[in-house]
């Protein structure tokens, strides 16, 4: 049975702070041999309803999500408290070490995360149905990936919740990451919700009032949009495309010449 979720009247964030149980930190497994995570000295302070984490792959974004989501009883595929179905993600390796302090505690909310969102997709359209009403009344499945997202953040978020985010614009457009942000927007007037966010979006990490957390190697740190390198990028890529490819292709021949005699990547 799901545990009730007791109306509060106080405002967002309801996660106020993050820290480690230094006494659960197993400093040679995994994910603790992640650099931001090594020693179990971090701590995250959650100032403002929205905050959205960036970083590149590798420096555990998307594993602090799930031990949040997982200290919250979310389904770590994706889901609430009420959606039981099974999964490879049983367990997060991070949440059994967090500790999470509330004021209040907040029960209610959902854990999206982009890579697993099809699982989550095929329960509720073959094993709740009728649940379906709640996304929108048309089957997951039988809408676009970007259709499907989109019908999830306007019809289940809503009311007093905490959202958990992994990567949401996976499956959306420029256009389509635009209405997300009005669903945001909307959540945030109504003052009942709070939403961690990990992205590789600069059109998602330029929400206004959001609290931007940079993932750069051992250090988190606060920063604005225009320190981001997926901004920085972004920027360059917009203003001059051709001096951009020019530079990458001209690294490529390079490598080619150096004797390289494949295509630069490594397997890992």
């Amino acid at each position: 049975m799901s545990r009730r979720s007791v109306k509060t009247n106080l405002p967002p964030p309801f996660l106020k702070r993050l820290s480690f149980l230094e006494e659960r930190v197993k400093a040679d497994e995994f994910p603790f041999t992640i650099p931001a995570f090594q020693r179990g000295k971090l701590q995250l302070d959650f100032e403002r309803p929205i905050t959205i984490i960036v970083g590149e792959n590798g420096t555990g974004k998307s594993t602090l999500l799930e031990g949040i989501a997982g200290q919250c009883g979310f389904n770590l595929s994706g889901g609430n408290r009420n959606h039981l179905y099974s999964s490879d993600l049983n367990s997060s390796p991070l949440s059994n070490a967090l500790r999470l302090s509330w004021l209040p505690k907040i029960t209610r909310g959902f854990f999206m995360r982009a890579e697993s969102f099809f699982n989550f997709a095929r329960y509720i359209d073959e094993e709740v149905p009728a649940s379906l009403d709640a996304y929108g009344g048309k089957s997951l499945h039988e809408q676009s990936h970007g259709e499907s997202f989109l019908a999830l953040f306007q019809n289940k978020f809503h009311g007093q919740g905490i959202y958990i985010l992994d990567e949401p614009e996976a499956a959306l457009s420029p256009r389509r990451q635009l209405e997300f942000l009005k669903v945001m927007r909307m959540l945030e007037l109504e003052g009942e919700s709070q939403f961690i966010i990990a992205t590789h979006s600069p059109i998602l990490m330029a929400y206004p009032r959001a609290q931007l957390l940079m993932f750069d190697g051992r250090v988190i740190r606060e920063v604005s949009l225009s320190e981001t390198p997926h901004y920085q990028l972004t920027r360059n890529f917009v203003m001059n495309p051709k001096a951009m490819m020019d530079e990458l292709f001209a690294e490529v021949e390079a490598e080619l010449a150096g004797g390289c005699g494949g295509s630069g990547f490594k397997k890992g």
